[in-house]
């Protein structure tokens, strides 16, 4: 990867979980590092070990009003990532998504700055094809309860692309499939952190649905990996695909992490939320190809990491 030093970047959403690792990566490669957040789902504990690093500073600001900054590359995460938060407040995860996309690409227009936009796998919503490649537009639901971060990202990619088309600028979008590892928050809903938290406290392990349902889970270092290869070593403008595709069902996922842990849980059975997808599963034939990126750490390797981080959380 080539290492860019002296540069300055912003990262959005810097103190979340993916955001904060990403602060932590571009340190290492000798950029200065502008974290950008409101505090809605970041956390200042995930970033604490960096605030003493002259080249970091973090600044509390929401991305839906405008921001004033010189930046060589901006990285745009801000957005609640869970469905538990994003549909806590779907007006203002919206308005993250649309206007503050606006607000980084403005800058991004205004400093000559490439910018990358952060994407997900929601924008293929329920996919009537897998595994999903980055040419397939999608099956959503317009008007859903996950609409709100769903069409809220695809309405980014949108003014992503316009800019590059209007404005001749430099963008890369990385969409971003299920991705897991330290720093994941406790109370986020997603699925790994609710199994493996559960699991730590001898609590039922709960699956949504009847356990059939497919996804497939990407280490955070993988991940980061993937996204700086992207923005640093990439001269096109294509979506890229960043995940494992390595599909597993959720009641295998379970079971793992039951085994993992020592646990003694059980598993308990939930309706499925409405909208859930069905299958989650990348075709990353773009990102090996243009990148030449794949991710390394397999599942075992990864959820035993992320364990060890949540049993030093709960003290258990």
């Amino acid at each position: 990867m080539r290492i860019l030093n002296d540069m300055r970047s912003l990262v959005s959403g810097g103190a979340g979980f993916l955001g904060s690792h990403l602060c932590e990566r571009l340190l290492q490669l000798g950029h200065e590092v502008l974290c950008v957040d409101n505090l809605f789902t970041g956390d200042l504990r995930n970033i604490e070990h960096l605030r003493e690093n002259e080249q970091f500073k973090f600044i509390l600001h929401d991305v839906t009003e405008p921001i004033d900054f010189e930046v060589d590359y901006i990285f745009n995460l801000a957005c609640p990532a869970s469905p538990i938060h994003y549909q806590s407040n779907p007006v203002q995860t919206l308005k993250t998504n649309v206007l503050g996309v606006m607000n980084m690409l403005e800058l991004a227009k205004v400093n000559g700055s490439q910018f990358l936009q952060a994407s997900t796998s929601e924008i293929y919503g329920d996919p009537e094809i897998n595994p999903q490649p980055e040419t397939y537009w999608g099956n959503t639901n317009p008007i859903g309860v996950r609409s709100c971060y769903d069409e809220g990202k695809r309405v980014a990619e949108t003014f992503t692309y316009d800019y590059f088309r209007q404005y001749n600028l430099n963008v890369r979008v990385a969409r971003i499939f299920n991705t897991y590892g330290p720093r994941m928050a406790t109370n986020d809903g997603r699925v790994v952190s609710n199994f493996i938290v559960q699991a730590l406290n001898q609590e039922p392990l709960t699956i949504y649905g009847d356990g059939t349902q497919i996804r497939s889970f990407c280490y955070v270092d993988d991940l980061i990996d993937g996204m700086l290869k992207l923005q640093f070593n990439y001269q096109g403008n294509e979506p890229i695909n960043i995940g494992n595709p390595a599909p597993l069902n959720m009641f295998d996922l379970a079971t793992e992490v039951i085994r993992l842990t020592g646990s003694s849980s059980d598993i308990t059975y939930r309706p499925l939320p409405k909208d859930d997808p069905r299958l989650r599963e990348p075709n990353i034939e773009r990102a090996t190809m243009l990148l030449g990126w794949e991710p390394t750490i397999d599942l075992e390797s990864g959820l035993e990491r992320t364990i060890q981080f949540f049993r030093i959380l709960l003290n258990k």
